[in-house]
């Protein structure tokens, strides 16, 4: 688990999926932490990548378009990626910036 005052990642390797556990707040601030936690995951190709968002306090902009890189990048490599658990709140700021058809399996 890698964590700093704001953001917590953990990752669950099962059968054909890898979850990353997303908990605190992924803003400007915690940016750099959590591309280095999805750089590595993104090439791992033979799994679906999925990321579990039932912790997650906070997203700001910079939050959103990470996760929006992960998705184009796992989409340009034809590599399955898929969000779950998330909170209403979250929920509703994905919708208002429409991302979530992109982001969730049952949009």
């Amino acid at each position: 688990m890698k964590q700093n005052d704001k953001l917590f990642v953990r990752t669950e390797n099962q059968t054909g999926k890898c979850i990353v556990y997303i908990g605190g707040e992924l803003d400007l601030e915690s940016a750099v932490q959590m591309r280095a936690v999805m750089s590595p995951l993104i090439e791992l190709t033979d799994r679906e990548l999925v990321l579990n968002l039932r912790e997650l306090r906070y997203v700001d902009s910079t939050g959103i378009g990470i996760l929006v890189s992960v998705l184009k990048a796992r989409h340009a490599k034809e590599a399955p990626f898929s969000v779950e658990a998330v909170p209403p709140h979250i929920r509703k700021l994905f919708d208002m910036t429409g991302i979530t058809p992109f982001l969730l399996k049952q949009a």
